[in-house]
């Protein structure tokens, strides 16, 4: 059985506060989109997880898509799987592949094994391999919360408008993000200001890792910037970066503005 699992986008991204566990509060709309890994698992004599595509750091046996099959197998003594991986998202961007393979990995299960999974119970175990991974067992826009794994459903589309994707040659980890960010509270409530229309979204919407990214690497900050000169009435950075993305209201080809990058452009729909 096969699935694409998608990738996601941060329509602002505040960075409430530190918490005693060590992680962070924060407040997010995921937004998924149709730039995809290819996944696919079918039951085999033996376990065994095979990769193609773009290279994925790290040994085998840590990948979260084999993380997602022992969970599984504790619970419901599934049989062994053959678990495939074409990588097409960017990794280390803020676009949530990762995280987006290891939810489709136990949907995928669910459905292989004829496990009936609930929703809850796809989000509880999703939420046992990292912090948004709970978001992509559901396609739809949501607001997370907490460590990002509090989800509420929230009325937006971004139908009709044209995504531009860039990923530098850039890799910032989730740890390096937060060690640069000072906790605060937004000036308004992120649900209340995606209400508004998206051209209004320049001046309320922020990503709160912007700040100390932008110093350490410049050149993230100078997509953004050329992004906005090219038209888009809303961009921003995409969770930790280094991704950046653009919103224009009418298709616009810049692949060659960014030859030597990673970018994806198509429309939202």
């Amino acid at each position: 059985m096969i699935a694409f699992p998608p990738c996601k986008i941060n329509l602002g991204l505040n960075i409430l506060s530190k918490r005693q566990d060590g992680f962070h509060n924060i407040e997010t709309c995921f937004y998924p989109i149709p730039w995809t890994d290819i996944l696919e698992v079918i039951p085999a004599k033996e376990t065994e997880l095979t990769f193609s595509g773009n290279s994925i750091p790290g040994r085998a046996e840590e990948n979260l898509c084999l993380k997602a099959y022992e969970l599984i197998k504790n619970d419901f003594g599934i049989g062994p799987v053959k678990i495939h991986l074409h990588k097409i998202i960017p990794i280390g961007a803020g676009l949530g592949g990762g995280s987006s393979d290891a939810a489709y990995s136990i949907r995928l299960l669910s459905n292989v094994f004829e496990l009936s999974l609930t929703p809850d119970q796809l989000r509880k175990y999703a939420a046992q391999l990292g912090s948004d991974c709970s978001f992509f067992t559901q396609d739809k826009p949501q607001i997370g919360s907490g460590k990002g794994e509090i989800l509420h459903d929230l009325d937006i589309t971004l139908n009709g408008f044209w995504l531009i994707l860039v990923k530098p040659p850039i890799h910032v980890s989730t740890q390096q993000a937060y060690s640069g960010v000072v906790p605060k509270q937004p000036q308004i409530q992120l649900a209340k200001a995606l209400q508004l229309p998206v051209t209004q979204w320049k001046e309320l919407l922020e990503n709160d890792f912007e700040e100390s990214i932008f110093k350490q690497y410049p050149e993230v900050g100078v997509i953004k910037n050329q992004l906005y000169q090219q038209g888009a009435v809303y961009a921003s950075m995409s969770g930790s970066g280094s991704s950046v993305f653009g919103l224009f209201e009418k298709p616009v080809q810049l692949s060659n503005l960014f030859s030597e990058m990673q970018y994806w452009e198509g429309a939202l729909g």
